[in-house]
């Protein structure tokens, strides 16, 4: 019988559920943490590996960074012998938790081996803040985690698919044009750095959507569907106008003086 070859992204299915029927939202590469979720003001970060190695080590202790309970959540051994004890002791020795997920069966099970041990290590603040705040940006949970080399439904990418849907809509416009119909408040910048390639600077402070923006729109439809509605895209539009300067010629040097003479014009 073939053995089973599991992927990450394998994993992440079992693993939301498990933590939605617990009361969590669960948000799949936030902050490249591939599962963050949230109940209230607990934050629980997990790590995915096909296997505890070096480099899941390595994540758990950058996450640890956060005020947050962290997690390694591997595939459940078949069999779990010296090796595998040993390496568990150095999940303990890391405080973190562990959990295991039974793959291949009627149905995939989600097994707590650990919870990880309270850290008295001092917190980043801003790692912490940073990640809420990825959270608190996003519309759903549209990414698999685990994902390796795969676009990403992020805040940023929120923001610039909202810039994106006002100018599908209302035509070229100035970034303070954007922010008034419900685009992003980061919205001028957004468009000055053009990261995706969507935008175009078509005059001094106005910019349009390009075919790459319009593509965009396509492939993050399920997103756009979400954000859309936020925004006020009935605003009555104007076109841009080219502004024109009309100068009046002045009088040459060697033109007559108009006569002072009494009646004359």
């Amino acid at each position: 019988m073939a053995k089973l070859r599991i992927k990450e992204t394998d994993l992440y299915p079992p693993l939301k559920s498990w933590l939605e029927a617990a009361g969590y939202r669960v948000y799949g590469e936030v902050d490249t943490c591939d599962i963050a979720a949230t109940r209230g003001d607990e934050l629980v970060l997990i790590e995915i590996k096909t296997a505890i190695n070096l480099d899941l080590v390595l994540q758990l202790v950058k996450r640890q960074e956060a005020d947050a309970s962290v997690y390694a959540a591997v595939p459940a051994p078949p069999r779990r012998g010296r090796r595998w004890r040993e390496l568990v002791r150095l999940l303990k020795r890391l405080e973190a938790g562990l959990v295991l997920v039974h793959m291949g069966g009627l149905a995939d099970r989600v097994e707590v081996a650990f919870h990880p041990i309270e850290q008295k290590r001092a917190k980043q603040k801003r790692v912490t803040r940073n990640i809420l705040k990825e959270i608190a940006g996003r519309s759903a949970d549209l990414n698999t985690g685990g994902s390796v080399r795969q676009k990403l439904a992020t805040r940023y990418r929120e923001e610039a698919l909202a810039v994106a849907c006002v100018l599908n809509a209302a035509g070229p416009q100035a970034p303070a044009s954007v922010k008034r119909r419900g685009g992003p408040a980061k919205a001028g910048a957004i468009l000055y750095s053009n990261h995706y390639g969507w935008f175009e600077r078509l005059g001094v402070g106005l910019y349009g959507l390009t075919d790459e923006g319009r593509q965009g729109l396509i492939d993050y439809a399920e997103l756009v569907a979400l954000i859309a509605p936020k925004l006020d895209l009935n605003i009555e539009t104007s076109t841009p106008t080219v502004m024109t300067v009309t100068t009046t010629a002045r009088p040459s040097a060697k033109s007559k003086k108009p006569s002072r003479k009494t009646g004359t014009p």
